[in-house]
């Protein structure tokens, strides 16, 4: 835990080092950028002297006569000025609205990347709301601040700068009046910005866990109203909420508390200038021109406290959702196999477990010591009660998680010394879980699977019983799948298994695949499953034992290990576990 937090604070400490690391491509604008902000800033601030100059102008001539031709001449000098400055700050702020919008795109790329780089146990721990949280809310957090902090903290700082300067240059007194008088600023915004940055991260946070649970609510709105679940996940929600209320109330709470200090900071200036200048106009020190320009010079400089402030607490959301992002881009990856070049080539379909131990946790062990013998062209039917690892079996076969001993060898070949890509591209798989993307019927059925012709797409789907339900609809195979489009469970299931018979890989994997549909369509299917693993090694988990009498090898699993293992009739004939396991099934269904 103290790594953890130790690993946390260090983050925080580089986060915008990482953020700015992402702009480095973009220098050279950035620079002009940064040269349109300094070189506008100096226009605006030249504005001052010359309206003293004016000032000056029309005093004199107030004794005698104006010269009207000089007061023009200042004042088109003074147009021109705050249009080139208008111009330049246009410019700057396009530039930095293009590279903002360059850098988030370019994260949420990183991101995408990264989540096909991230083992399956990542997604075990992380809801999928808090990882949408982080690509959605995070980022934009972070681009906008850099668009609006980051140009307005630069020209903050070069007009704050400039301000001072010309303050010095104009009078030293009042100059020193007026920076004393703001020092105050300076110390109570570095102070509040100390405080809030906690509760900055902590509101990230929060929101990342509420919509979590808003996701998760939301998926599984049919059993929440099903179980009259709606009271308890409303208290959840309340809490959830009122813990981002909390922590969101005291990071703008702390961060609110600036602009009112600034403000107060600034109008204390104002009257510290005038004070200061009219004692010194009245001893003759000074023109009543200079303190008309001391009061410009004052606003530009009590401004930029509070354009600081601003940018400040914005940068602090900023390092808040960033840390976030960069996080979840520093989780732990899957080992990198770009070396591993070894291709399976036309897979027979030999399949050899030999003492495979696994375990999610280092100290909790699931399978113990598997071994298993798979020849090509058979059926593996594996069972056992819930719990017992034969889910995991399959994730171990598919490397979605990775063995802690033994080995996985696919004809001969230890599947760690192939790309898991080369691997997975021999398998075709269908989950009990049903995976529908918003897309048309077409897309969903060849899936990763170039040049599928319509003929391929009419025999999957009739041998699925399927191709009824496509005759129903008004563009068939080219109709879009939505909320418009209800889908029945069983359907869904139906066109998973007829996307894994047009993938036509030479090994199979069936977790329970009919597990959602009725008996007629299951025995619809169950002939179609017969036709497509005929000549295939093929991996079947079942909880229904009726559908896998005709597997060639039964494995029997309980509590990681195997227990038993055989033919339909010759467990039968053991009497034993699976024996029991079958009876019971239909003991059930007889009472």
């Amino acid at each position: 835990m103290e790594k953890i937090r130790k690993s946390k604070k260090r983050s925080m400490t580089n986060t915008w080092i990482k953020i700015l690391g992402y702009c480095k491509k973009y220098s050279f604008v950035i620079v002009l950028s940064l040269v349109c902000a300094i070189v506008g800033t100096v226009l605006t601030l030249v504005g001052p002297d010359k309206i003293s100059d004016l000032t000056n102008l029309i005093e004199q001539g107030l004794a005698s006569e104006i010269d009207m031709g000089a007061v023009l001449k200042v004042g088109l000098l003074l147009v021109s000025l705050y249009l080139m400055s208008f111009a330049l700050t246009s410019v700057e702020g396009w530039i930095m609205a293009t590279v903002t919008q360059r850098v988030s795109q370019n994260m949420r790329g990183d991101i995408s990347r990264k989540i096909n780089r991230l083992p399956m146990s990542y997604f075990h721990k992380t809801s999928n709301g808090d990882i949408l949280s982080r690509v959605t809310n995070d980022v934009d957090t972070v681009a906008q601040s850099l668009s609006q902090s980051i140009n307005t903290l630069v020209s903050a700082i070069a007009l704050l700068v400039g301000s001072m300067i010309m303050m010095f240059v104009t009078n030293w007194i009042m100059a020193v009046t007026a920076i004393c008088a703001t020092l105050i600023g300076f110390g109570l915004m570095a102070i509040i910005a100390g405080r809030s940055q906690k509760y900055f991260l902590r509101q990230q946070k929060r929101l990342g866990a509420i919509n979590g649970h808003i996701e998760e609510m939301y998926s599984g709105h049919t059993v929440v109203k099903a179980y009259n679940g709606e009271k308890k996940a409303m208290q959840e929600f309340d809490k959830l909420n009122g813990e981002l209320k909390s922590s969101a109330f005291k990071a703008q709470c702390l961060s609110g508390m600036m602009m009112p200090i600034m403000s107060f900071i600034g109008n204390l200036g104002y009257v510290a200038v005038c004070v200061v200048g009219a004692s010194l106009a009245a001893n003759g020190y000074i023109k009543f021109g200079v303190i008309i320009a001391f009061t410009m010079y004052v606003r530009y400089f009590t401004q930029q406290l509070s354009q600081m402030a601003q940018a400040v607490q914005s940068l602090q959301s900023a390092a808040a959702a960033g840390d976030r992002v960069f996080d979840f881009l520093e989780a732990e990856e899957m080992d990198d196999e770009s070396d591993k070049t070894l291709e399976l080539g036309n897979v027979v379909g030999n399949v050899e477990f030999s003492h495979v131990k696994f375990g999610y946790d280092a100290d909790k062990t699931i399978i113990h010591d598997f071994s298993a013998n798979a020849k090509a062209g058979q059926k593996i039917a594996i069972v056992g009660p819930t719990g017992a690892g034969k889910s995991t079996i399959v994730n171990l076969l598919m490397r979605f998680n990775e063995i802690q001993g033994g080995e996985i060898l696919v004809d001969g070949i230890p599947i760690d010394l192939v790309s898991r890509e080369e691997l997975r591209s021999k398998f075709c798989m269908v989950l009990q879980d049903t995976w529908i993307f918003e897309g048309t019927l077409r897309e969903n059925l060849v899936y990763n699977t170039p040049d599928v012709s319509d003929e391929r797409l009419d025999e999957a789907c009739k041998a699925v019983g399927l191709d009824h339900f496509v005759s129903t609809l008004s563009d068939g195979y080219d109709t879009v799948l939505s909320d418009k489009i209800s889908l029945s469970q069983g359907q869904k299931q139906q066109l998973t298994i007829a996307r894994a018979m047009i993938a036509d890989s030479p090994m199979l994997i069936l977790d329970e695949a009919t597990s959602s549909v009725d008996t007629r369509t299951e025995l619809q299917i169950q002939s179609a499953m017969d036709a497509l693993t005929q000549g295939r090694t093929s991996f079947v988990i079942a909880h229904r034992l009726s559908t896998i009498k005709n597997a060639d090898l039964i494995l029997v699993l309980k509590d990681g290990d195997v227990i038993e293992s055989g033919s339909h009739a010759e467990l039968l004939d053991k009497g034993g576990f699976y024996a029991d396991l079958y009876n019971s099934q239909f003991d059930v269904s007889a009472a």
